[in-house]
């Protein structure tokens, strides 16, 4: 594990510039690179799916295909990360970022364009301030993950259940725990990700630990901007 302390200085004697550690660093700028790049593969293929395919996509059950594809090859790059290959493990990841993007292409027949763009900045900002503080705090949040892990059940159940419901009421609850939720996520997982690094891996291990944390930090964000969009989102 990263032994980091944010207290000692460059020489480790206390008092003065804070200690950097060269391999964590190259480590997280490496996890936080994958996401970004995810993210925006996201964006540009809903934005050309969109654009090529109109409303038809909606109608098509081709549709249910798309919604399914990304939440089966997720959990297929969670069981088989410590098997697959760094290659390929990054291969599968931006796929399924760009599976993702097919399926959001949706949104931009729901919402305005304006109000999309808009609380993604929403959502970029608070994930950036989250994801900060889970990396700089020395509090303990293992305990609170627990917590949003039942959260998020709960979100899961609450999803399906207003499926056959409709109720506004509840999906705007929903949406509100939600946003709760995955703020807290993000900055437990950013902790969680920061203690996973080990200056002894080998570039495989090290490579395999970087896609896994960075889908982990894209699902929080991709969910978090989902979450307030379904807040804030300007509706057609």
């Amino acid at each position: 594990m990263s032994n980091y302390d944010p207290n000692l200085t460059a020489s480790g004697t206390g008092g003065g510039a804070l200690a950097i550690d060269p391999g964590l660093r190259a480590y997280m700028l490496r996890i936080y690179n994958y996401m970004a790049a995810g993210v925006g593969l996201t964006a540009i293929v809903a934005w050309l799916t969109y654009q090529l395919m109109g409303p038809a996509l909606l109608e098509s059950p081709l549709m249910w295909v798309l919604i399914l594809a990304p939440l089966g090859l997720v959990f297929f790059i969670g069981a088989r990360i410590n098997t697959l290959s760094v290659e390929t493990a990054r291969i599968l990841f931006f796929v399924y970022a760009a599976l993702v993007g097919v399926s959001l292409s949706t949104l931009l027949h729901i919402y305005t364009s304006a109000s999309i763009t808009r609380v993604f900045f929403i959502a970029a900002a608070m994930f950036g301030a989250l994801s900060v503080f889970g990396y700089t705090t020395r509090r303990d949040l293992s305990a609170v993950g627990s917590f949003l892990f039942m959260g998020l059940i709960g979100i899961i159940v609450a999803s399906l259940v207003n499926i056959f419901l409709r109720s506004t009421g509840l999906d705007w609850l929903i949406s509100i725990v939600g946003v709760g939720v995955f703020a807290g996520l993000t900055a437990y997982d950013t902790q969680r990700i920061k203690a996973m690094y080990e200056s002894r891996d080998d570039a495989t291990t090290a490579g395999r630990k970087s896609v896994i944390a960075a889908l982990s930090l894209y699902l929080n964000f991709l969910n978090l901007f989902m979450m307030l969009l379904r807040l804030l989102g300007g509706r057609r």
